[in-house]
This record gives C-alpha cells, structure tokens and sequence, in this order.
C-alpha cells in the first residue's frame, strides 16, 4: 500500500503539477503508470522479502529499520531503471523514477515508524513481547535486568534470573530467581522461553560451554551471551587474529569510517544554512538581551567533549551577571541546584532569558560550536567536569562521541528527566547510533520544543 502510494504520488508532482522544472514532452499517461505501478510492486515487494523487511526483529528493530528500507528502495530504483536500459518498451520520465525513489522510502519510513509506535503502545499491555530468563547474577546482569525492563524498546518479557553453580551470593529481593541453570530445559519448557541471556562474567567458562553446547544451534530458543564489559561495550569492538589467536579490541570512540562522514556531512549540511536562515533573529535576540540587563551576550559554560577534552559551549546569557549573589538570597535553591543541576522558578533568570529558555533559543549559538567540530547537532547532554561523576561507570561512554544540541533526552522530557533516565537515554544512543536515529531525532525535536515540556 505505502509503496503504491509513493509512485502515485511521484506521478502527481511529476506530471499533475506541471511544474517547469520537468519536460512536458514526457510520456504523461495516467493508464500507462498505473500499469507500469501495478508492475513494479511485486518486484519491490520480493526485494523488501529478500532483505528480510518483513522479519519481526526488523519490523520493530528500531532505527536500524530504515537503513534496510533506505538499500531495499534504493536496489528496486536500480533494477527498475536498469530493465529500462535494457528494455526499450519499458518507458518512464526520469523525473518520476528519481521521486519516486525518494517518496518510497518516505511512505515505507512513515508507515513502519507509526507501525513501531503502535507496537510500543501494545508492548506496555503485553503484546509482541518475547519471553526471556537471564543466565547467572552478578552487577552485569542487574544492570542488563534494569535496561531491559522497559518493554516498549526491549520487547522482552524478562521471566527471571536462572542462578549459575557458582552463583552463591546473596540476591536482591527484588529480583526473581526461576531456577539453577541444571533446571534450565525444564524452564525453557514450562514457561515458553523464547531467549536466553548469558552473563558471561557471572559464568564459568564450563557453564558456558555447556549451554553453547545445548541451545547454541536450538530453533527453540536464541541464545544471546553478553560481552563481559557491559560498561564500556557501547564504542564497539573489533577482532584481530594474532599467530591464529583473535583478540578483541574496545575502540576508543564510537563512530569511525563512514559513520564519522555521515554525522559530519548531517551536522554541517544543516547548521551551515541553518545559521544563515536564522541570523537576523540572532542579532534580534543579541539586541532584547542588550537592553534587558547589562552584560555580556553570549554565556560561555565550560564543558566536556570526546575523550573528555574541555571546550566552551556557546549560549544566549539567560541570567543575570551577578546570579551567585542573586542565589545565595535563596538557600533551598542552592540545595536544589547542587541535587539537580537545574532549578525551576531560578531567580537569576532575566526578563528575555525566561523567554529564550521556554523556547530552547537560548541553544541556538551552539551552531556554531558544531562548525567548530566541537558539538553535533544530535547527541547526548552536554555535561561539566564535576557532572561526570553522576553517570558513573557509564561516563567512559559518555565521552567517546561529541554532546549535542539535542538528543533523546530533549524529546523525551529534557528538564522533567531525572539523571538516572537521562543516563539510560545517552547510553541507549550512543549503543545504537545511526544515521536515521539523528534524522528521526530531529524530527522529532520540533514538537518537543513546540509544547515546551520541560523547559526551565
């Protein structure tokens, strides 16, 4: 259907609108495409086949769903102008080939992203969950339990924890222990299971290989086994053989190759006309800051950027220039400040500032800290030296890619969200960044900025 209605929509601007930009000596018959559509969809749908679009694990396997639709449309392009070359009776305006291209992986996009929607809704009451135990009990696979809980993304109905022969320590009450792993069968059969997570640190290499042995090739269960560095697993790894030897490698940032050329070309192909689209309101804004309070226009904060180098980040100035005087008149704000990092009804606030804040103005200068490579438009929270500390172990990860102007957590609540979700929001990105999560995060920044939710 979505496809179908991409190629009729390439017909309407390509022929319908007579825009100037197109030949009007095309073919233009309305008869003729709709016979070429009718032919071309059972081709576009064995391609969608044969990329596995219509596996579940696709259907609602995140962003990385567009990547596939992005090949699978761009090879049903290929193949239909390549019969074209080679076919003579095989017609088309090239004008309507090149937006149908683009208006199928459109359609194709919007509809499997209300398709995931739809799916996430239901997740929360118990549907397209799949039923999986946990293997062994240690920090690890606490922290694994505690992503996973939240279904809407996971799609996993976590059964329990299946304590290992050397698992002896003692468990929290919260967590639900179904078994030892010599019941392991028995369990897979009694509830159903349909995964099953190796905690390789909480296992001895025995027991690993024992189930491997079992449930490795089982077309009843996955069987998933975790890296043993959960903590630092988010940058990627690499295998390098050694005299017959492969030792894995933790690289050092998360994106390389083509992923940094990717990223670099979204940050600068949008802030560069961005920036020149918005100046006027730049220098509007800089003039209401002028005359509101005495001070300097731009604030500069001192933060972190890849592998924990210092840079200033740029804002509009929202407070007032003596805002330390200003807060010690408010004790219980300090201590608001210290806990939260952030304080709402903050008396510093200027006049102009409350505005900027409630409409996310403010940010507008770190533009520029993307064209100095410092930033980039999509990425985690931009966090201080003495903030690092509140992510924990997780900080290592933190910084290995560059904080951004939004992100996950600016869609999903910003100010509203506490540290420990906005925590759990950076590393869900930076795990399993791609180029269409910052596409579809910046989509999604504009009515999240619209409503204004959570900006203080």
């Amino acid at each position: 259907m979505n496809i179908a209605l991409a190629l009729r929509f390439a017909y309407l601007i390509r022929f319908e609108l007579t825009l100037p930009i197109f030949d009007p000596q095309a073919l233009t018959s309305i008869d003729y495409y709709e016979g070429l559509i009718l032919l071309i969809i059972p081709t576009w749908l064995l391609i969608f086949l044969f990329r596995g679009l219509y596996k579940r694990n696709n259907l609602l396997g995140g962003v990385q769903e567009y990547h596939l639709l992005f090949e699978a449309n761009t090879l049903a392009m290929i193949i239909i102008i390549a019969v074209g070359f080679f076919e003579p009776r095989f017609i088309f305006a090239r004008g309507w080939i090149l937006i149908a291209w683009f208006s199928a992986f459109f359609f194709t996009a919007l509809g499997r992203f209300l398709l995931r929607r739809v799916a996430y809704f239901l997740r929360t009451y118990g549907y397209f969950l799949s039923k999986a135990v946990i293997v062994g009990y240690n920090q690890e696979s606490a922290e694994m339990a505690q992503q996973l809980s939240d279904v809407r993304y996971s799609g996993l109905n976590l059964i329990g924890f299946i304590a290992s022969s050397e698992n002896k320590i003692e468990l929290d009450k919260k967590i639900k222990v179904v078994g030892d792993l010599n019941q392991l069968g028995d369990l897979i059969e009694r509830h159903h299971i349909d995964e099953v997570i190796l905690t390789s640190s909480a296992l001895s290499r025995e027991d690993l290989l024992d189930v491997f042995e079992k449930y490795g090739t089982s077309d009843k269960v996955k069987l998933r086994i975790s890296s043993g560095l959960y903590e630092i697993i988010t940058t990627g790894l690499s295998v390098r053989e050694f005299a017959w030897v492969p030792l894995v490698e933790v690289n050092k940032v998360r994106l390389t190759g083509s992923e940094v050329v990717l990223k670099t070309a979204l940050d600068y192909g949008l802030s560069i006309p961005i920036l020149l689209l918005i100046s006027p309101i730049l220098l509007l804004i800089s003039i209401a800051i002028k005359l509101d309070s005495p001070g300097p226009v731009i604030h500069r904060r001192r933060v972190l950027g890849v592998n924990g180098k210092e840079f200033d980040a740029f804002k509009f100035r929202t407070m007032v220039v003596d805002g330390d005087a200003v807060l010690d008149r408010y004790p219980e704000k300090k201590v608001e400040l210290a806990k939260y990092h952030k304080i709402k009804d903050d008396p510093r606030i200027t006049r102009v500032g409350r505005f900027l804040r409630k409409t996310s103005l403010d940010e507008l200068p770190q533009l520029f800290n993307v064209l100095r490579n410092e930033m980039s438009l999509v990425g985690p929270r931009m966090i201080t030296a003495p903030e690092l500390a509140e992510y924990k172990k997780w900080g290592i990860n933190l910084l290995t890619v560059k904080p951004g102007i939004t992100g996950k957590w600016q869609v999903s609540g910003r100010s509203d969200v506490s540290y420990q979700e906005r925590v759990r929001y950076d590393m869900y990105y930076i795990r399993n960044w791609n180029i269409w999560m910052d596409i579809q995060l910046i989509i999604q920044t504009i009515p999240a900025v619209l409503s204004k939710r959570g900006a203080y």
